[in-house]
């Protein structure tokens, strides 16, 4: 089999299939792990982490701990963050030698007849065949007309990650899970930062109880958010230090740099599909049946390339899943109503299923409710109240809850706790089946129990 590829989706087939005992052939053009671990999730995370850190210092007085006002030393900071990348890479490199895949570097392309052209790398023009091909080959930032990357003031999630040092001023331009994550991480190491959203809410996708919890703590924490405005463009001054981004009805800020965080497209520019059955619909992504066939045989398609969440752990089930496929196994597609999605800004959020909009849009009759950390006693401990828990589930004659149909989490490190919603929605639990389960004491997560507890017409603490 040939994977064309090495980021997750990839990376996580050629895995899997090894483990199995196929004998696999990955290509990348970069370095193995893909956006993910390169410019996506590791090193983003890493400068969250880097701001939760900051803030930690910051407010230690309120538990006794004290210390000279913080400061950062970005040089350090990003020396950090390639250090976990090089960790990670290498680690990943290793493994894969050691399960026998054989790495090809260059760009790979799919012609007629199976064959897979490598080009452009150490490895260097080699065609290779092989009955299985699995096409990985991700995605790119997209950017907008009026904001083309310059080098100097306009930046995409790619630039934004090695940064030299930090602004004094930036717009964000896309309130998403890319674009407010970059706002709480410079939001909180000092830059003043004005998120410019077209749509009226930000995160959209979220509950929108959720997301006003994370637009209330954005402006409590100085963060400008400007949700219904269009960006027009950007003029940079005379001396060359600031430009002006033009929004709204004839609005404009000045800052040092613009952030373009208005999602991804998928990249599948260099894997030609000459004389191939696969295809590429109007907006890039190729075409695919519910297992990751491509109208080529022989042929899937998995990750960013295709139009299911841009997820990392998206693209490893589909990696897997197009093994199992291959192997003829039969496996059941992917239900991605039910994905778990992390965005690690602060506050965090998660969730997994319905909102209560979408919710009432596919036709349920539904019932909800809310509990806020700031009643919990482990996020009153950590000093870290903001959020809430909200439960949807469907509503039974009586007016309580039956099955979950969604959870959504805002605040400290529910991406860590959505795992127990996560399973209540994919299982289809209903409300009383998960208020029976004892939840730990004191911790976040038993918030989402007493959630679900509150549905069953009875409640404890709230």
């Amino acid at each position: 089999m040939i994977v064309i590829g090495g980021g997750p989706g990839g990376y996580a087939a050629a895995l899997y299939g090894a483990g199995i005992g196929l004998d696999i052939g990955l290509v990348e053009r970069g370095a193995i792990g893909g956006t993910c671990l390169n410019v996506g999730c590791i090193p983003a995370k890493e400068l969250l982490e880097t701001a939760h850190v900051f803030r930690t210092v910051r407010d230690a007085a309120q538990f006794g701990v004290n210390s000279s006002p913080p400061q950062v030393d970005w040089s350090v900071t990003m020396t950090r963050k390639q250090a976990i990348i090089d960790q990670l890479v290498g680690g990943l490199t290793s493994l894969l030698k050691n399960r026998k895949v054989t790495l090809y570097d260059g760009s790979g392309s799919l012609g007629a007849d199976h064959q897979v052209r490598v080009q452009g790398g150490e490895s260097g023009d080699v065609t290779l065949t092989a009955p299985a091909i699995i096409l990985a080959t991700g995605s790119l930032p997209r950017t907008i007309p009026g904001f083309e990357l310059d080098g100097v003031f306009v930046a995409t999630s790619d630039e934004v990650l090695s940064l030299e040092k930090l602004p004094a001023t930036a717009a964000v331009i896309g309130g998403g899970a890319i674009g407010c994550e970059f706002a709480s991480m410079m939001g909180d190491l000092g830059v003043d930062v004005t998120v410019l959203e077209a749509l009226p809410q930000i995160l959209v996708g979220c509950d929108a109880d959720a997301a006003k919890v994370v637009e209330r703590s954005f402006k409590k924490r100085g963060i400008t958010v400007r949700t219904g405005v269009m960006v027009q463009g950007h003029t940079p001054d005379a001396s060359g230090r600031f430009t002006s981004v033009a929004f709204g009805d004839g609005e404009s800020i000045d800052v040092e740099k613009v952030v373009v965080s208005v999602g991804r497209r998928p990249f599948a520019d260099l894997l030609g599909l000459d004389g191939t059955g696969a295809r590429v619909d109007e907006r890039g992504f190729v075409e695919i049946d519910e297992r990751g066939r491509t109208g080529e045989p022989g042929v899937w398609a998995v990750g960013d390339l295709v139009n299911t969440p841009q997820l990392a752990h998206v693209a490893f089930a589909e990696g897997m899943l197009a093994i199992r496929d291959i192997l003829g196994e039969d496996p059941t597609p992917l239900d991605h109503d039910g994905t778990p999605w992390c965005i690690y800004c602060n506050p965090e959020v998660a969730f997994a299923g319905h909102t209560e909009e979408s919710a009432k849009a596919a036709g349920f009759d539904v019932v909800t409710s809310s509990h806020r950390f700031i009643g919990n006693g482990r996020a009153k401990i950590v000093g870290d109240t903001d959020g809430i828990v909200k439960v949807i589930a469907e509503r039974r004659a009586d007016g309580t809850g039956g099955r979950i149909l969604g959870v959504h989490m805002v605040g400290p490190w529910v991406t860590e706790q959505l795992g127990q919603g996560y399973l209540a929605v994919n299982w289809q639990a209903t409300v009383d089946e998960v208020a029976a389960f004892i939840q730990p004491h004191p911790t976040m997560s038993e918030l989402f129990g007493e959630t679900v507890l509150s549905l069953t017409g009875r409640s404890l603490h709230g």
